[in-house]
């Protein structure tokens, strides 16, 4: 199994605090012969539809030298699960979450707005040090 990121327990904790229940701690997917693993799976009863939604989270802490190079991995590895759920039929919605810094360090600027623009990805925006979720995107 892959480390677990930096700010692993802290998302775990803000999706607790937003009413979350944690059910895989690493949600596991299986393609083929291939073993993959998504940091979470979380779901959450909605009472207003009486039912449940179910989501996978992909923990990002981008603090290598290079924004741009985390955001090339990060995407690539959300499309890789996101396809991956899309086409085993995965009730799952995924989320890629990121500290509130590098949302308003890259998803603010021209590169970020681009992904954004075309619902490339959704967001977890998070805030690591009160440990709440700020923002989901969209």
């Amino acid at each position: 199994m892959p480390a677990k990121d930096v700010y692993h327990n802290v998302v775990i904790t803000a999706l607790e605090k937003d009413g979350w229940l944690i059910t895989d701690d690493p949600f596991k997917l299986k393609c083929g012969t291939k073993d993959l693993y998504i940091d979470l799976g979380a779901e959450k009863l909605i009472a207003a539809q009486k039912g449940q939604q179910k989501i996978a989270v992909e923990i990002k802490s981008f603090i290598s030298q290079s924004p741009v190079r985390d955001l090339e991995n990060a995407l690539g590895q959300f499309i890789l699960y996101y396809d991956i759920l899309e086409e085993q039929g995965s009730d799952r919605i995924l989320y890629l979450a990121i500290p509130h810094r590098t949302y308003t360090e890259v998803f603010t600027e021209p590169i970020g707005k681009i992904l954004l623009k075309k619902n490339r990805l959704r967001l977890l925006v998070f805030d690591p040090r009160q440990e709440v979720i700020v923002q989901w995107i969209p």
